[in-house]
């Protein structure tokens, strides 16, 4: 990374707001281009906390933070951005749910914080969604990625309908991804029952919809 967006970089580790916005005006004021600043510092530095955090050398309040001061970022440069009419990559946008029979949303709440803070514009549905309404959602906003969790096996019917829903759906069938995970989810699983994607981690989820929306992490 170069040298002049490591203090940026300190203050994303640190979750420092006040810190953050102040560099990125230093940088602004040197002439810094508003979406280099994204993608030659705050994705790079996200991508190194999530892979911190895969290895427990940090914990989930210090990626929060972390998140926090990257939103005041995005709130402060998007602007900028749009009035300069420089456009940085569409990363896409969908629902992310745990499916009926499952109340358990650890793991789908960090998928989903990743998928945010990564660029990706997430839905939480929450716990115990039905796949009628998780359709309906994902119809609503025409879905690029369907994210589904679940961590008991009384889960695995509803996930395996939710994904036939979508792919039957005229509207989302033929470009939404499906992305599955959980406990009793197995890469072998996903790829049976007609889903595009397994991750058993939150990382990995992130570089997954990377992948099926055809961008580089």
């Amino acid at each position: 990374m170069n040298e002049k967006y490591l203090n940026l970089k300190e203050a994303i580790c640190d979750g420092d707001d006040e810190a953050a916005l102040d560099e990125v005006e230093n940088l602004l004021e040197a002439s810094a281009n508003p979406l280099d600043i994204f993608t030659d510092c705050v994705e790079p530095t996200l991508n190194e906390l999530g892979e911190q955090f895969a290895k427990l050398e940090i914990f989930l309040p210090d990626l929060v933070l972390a998140g926090e001061a990257v939103a005041a970022i995005q709130s402060k440069l998007l602007p900028i951005m749009q009035e300069q009419n420089i456009k940085g990559r569409q990363k896409g946008r969908g629902v992310i749910a745990t499916v009926s029979g499952d109340i358990h949303d650890i793991g789908k709440n960090m998928v989903c914080l990743m998928m945010q803070i990564n660029g990706f514009e997430m839905v939480d549905l929450g716990v115990d969604v039905a796949p009628m309404e998780i359709l309906r959602r994902a119809e609503e906003m025409d879905a690029d990625i369907v994210a589904l969790s679940g961590l008991m096996l009384p889960s695995l019917p509803f996930m395996k309908e939710t994904i036939e829903l979508v792919r039957h759906s005229s509207k989302l069938g033929g470009h939404t991804k499906i992305m599955v995970g959980g406990g009793p989810v197995t890469k072998e699983w996903a790829d049976a029952n007609g889903a595009d994607g397994y991750s058993d981690d939150s990382i990995g989820a992130v570089k997954l919809a990377h992948e099926l929306m055809g961008l580089s992490a």
